[in-house]
């Protein structure tokens, strides 16, 4: 059983004075869909089309190289090419029939130079057969909540059953960011590994302050698709544009009307206090209730930032671990639901005869 409790917090982690966007207003694009989100919270400041199922071309390739990553292979394995995953049509790294190449190389050449045979050869290594991977492909887009999206090969040429959203792109991104060698890739410009030197076909990488990557794509039915991110300020902001004849215009519109009027605030910190539950039978009559993790935004002075604490306990019972789930803290912005991060406890507790006391001393006046 779970009980709310509410407190409204906008004064508190209001941003300081700035220059007034409103949110209803964004740039005019050239894009079918397009989203800019706040890599931070996943908070959707802007949005168009953003749920109609499109082709997605190269920008798959992030997916391949995320589930590669994930699949516990390393990177300086030797990768020997099969004849099948060599002659790859559309862009390509070239690769010859029984030639042998680090997974390294073949993830840069797949996220820089866009290698449709380099996908081929990433899938059928990391996956024991290309089909295989694609199914872990789709099983990763479930788990990251791409409920518009389904992946048939790992390279973004066009199929039937074949497609994405510029919402479940921009989820997908996100997830990107959080994996250090992938965003590490993704952001270069440029390499020379072995015999191979790759240059990144983001221009964005060049043209923008701050952006880090992350991967472009096209074919003559999906049209120009482009997934960016860029970090400025505390705040990373990443979008997403599909079918897009102006896409390099797009983004930098997009990215520069995020950051604009926008600062980071941190909501709470990993560890943070923000109440306590009674113990029974413990050495301390009342236990900490802390943060399990940090969450930060960028908002305008505009945003109303309000707080909810979910609990799945009223009351603990010695012994207590610290880190023991208790719950869910709950953020809300402008009354949209924003993000949820673990309610954890503070501190051990070990067994010992003591008195239970305490209620509920909520920090800030929480109501029930």
């Amino acid at each position: 059983m779970k009980r709310l409790f509410s407190i409204v917090l906008a004064g508190a982690l209001m941003a300081p004075s700035l220059p007034a966007v409103r949110a209803e207003e964004g740039p005019q694009i050239s894009a079918a869909s397009a989203v800019l989100m706040d890599g931070d919270s996943g908070r959707v400041l802007y949005e168009k089309d953003s749920r109609t199922r499109r082709l997605i071309a190269s920008t798959t390739k992030l997916m391949t190289a995320l589930v590669a990553l994930e699949s516990g292979r390393d990177l300086d394995e030797v990768v020997t090419a099969a004849p099948e995953w060599t002659g790859a049509e559309g862009s390509s790294i070239y690769l010859r029939p029984g030639e042998e190449i680090t997974l390294e190389a073949l993830l840069y050449g797949l996220l820089l130079r866009s290698g449709n045979d380099a996908a081929l050869a990433v899938a059928g290594f990391c996956g024991g057969t290309v089909e295989d991977f694609v199914a872990r492909m789709n099983e990763k887009a479930e788990a990251l909540g791409m409920a518009d999206s389904h992946f048939a090969n790992p390279n973004g040429l066009d199929a039937e059953g074949h497609y994405s959203t510029a919402y479940d792109m921009a989820l997908l991104a996100r997830a990107c960011l959080e994996n250090e060698t992938l965003s590490q890739i993704a952001s270069t410009r440029s390499i020379t590994l072995g015999t191979r030197s790759f240059t990144n076909h983001n221009k964005l990488l060049w043209r923008y302050e701050g952006c880090v990557g992350m991967k472009t794509g096209y074919t003559e039915r999906a049209g120009r698709t482009l997934v960016s991110a860029a970090r400025r300020d505390g705040m990373t902001m990443i979008c997403v544009t599909l079918d897009a004849p102006s896409d390099w215009a797009d983004h930098t519109a997009l990215l520069d009307w995020g950051f604009s009027g926008r600062q980071a605030r941190t909501l709470v910190q990993e560890g943070e206090r923000v109440g306590q539950l009674p113990v029974s039978g413990g050495l301390l009559p009342l236990c900490p209730v802390a943060a399990g993790e940090s969450l930060a935004a960028a908002l305008t002075p505009e945003d109303r930032v309000e707080m909810a604490c979910e609990l799945t306990a009223f009351a603990l019972k010695a012994p207590v671990a610290a880190g023991t789930p208790v719950g869910e803290i709950i953020y809300y912005v402008n009354s949209k639901k924003l993000a949820r991060t673990p309610l954890v406890t503070g501190t051990d507790v070990p067994d010992a005869a003591a008195p239970e006391r305490g209620g509920w001393p909520w920090k800030n006046g929480f109501k029930s």
